[in-house]
């Protein structure tokens, strides 16, 4: 098999200092040398965020059941919607703390203390529609952040955030429709 080299390329390696490098430290999967975030505090904002999908996972949930009223059928829909994408996302960030070779945190001990956002029930339909935008808005800030934090440290992270952003805006935008309805 015919080796090929980056001759003279900067900041590509030869082939054979990439086969060694990925050689080193295997056990360590997708975490290679160049990983270059702080990968303990990567994990953290990650758990954080998981925390966060999973509240607003439940207050969606719950709120799809407990939603009544002249308008709440499409308002039902809407909750379960976006109950079903926070709980992808939640899925999503699990799947990418266990590649950074760590452990997602889905003990329901603490959960509502690890989360961003906070878990309020609502005692009416447009109660509800508020808070999950309230919810949503701190998601947007949170991710935001975070992506600012990751920069160019963690390229793969800061993709799955800022599709999961994109998702929460379009949440967001949602619910402010609904509000200006109600």
């Amino acid at each position: 098999m015919k080796e090929t080299k980056a001759k003279g390329t900067p900041g590509i390696s030869d082939t054979k200092t990439l086969r060694e490098r990925a050689r080193q430290h295997v056990d360590s999967g997708a975490v290679t040398p160049s990983y270059a975030a702080n990968r303990e505090t990567v994990l953290r904002l990650l758990n954080e965020a998981l925390a966060t999908e999973l509240v607003c996972t439940l207050r969606y949930r719950r709120h799809y059941f407990m939603a009544k009223g002249m308008q709440s059928d499409a308002v039902k829909k809407e909750f379960l919607e976006h109950a079903n994408e926070e709980l992808q996302h939640a899925d999503q960030l699990a799947e990418r703390i266990v590649q950074l070779d760590g452990e997602p945190n889905f003990s329901p001990n603490g959960l509502t203390e690890r989360s961003h956002a906070e878990y309020i029930e609502g005692s009416t339909l447009t109660d509800m529609i508020r808070e999950d935008l309230v919810a949503e808005r701190v998601a947007i800030e949170s991710y935001k952040e975070m992506i600012a934090y990751l920069g160019h440290d963690d390229p793969t992270t800061k993709r799955l955030l800022e599709s999961i952003l994109a998702k929460e805006e379009e949440h967001a935008e949602d619910l402010a429709s609904l509000v200006d309805n109600s």
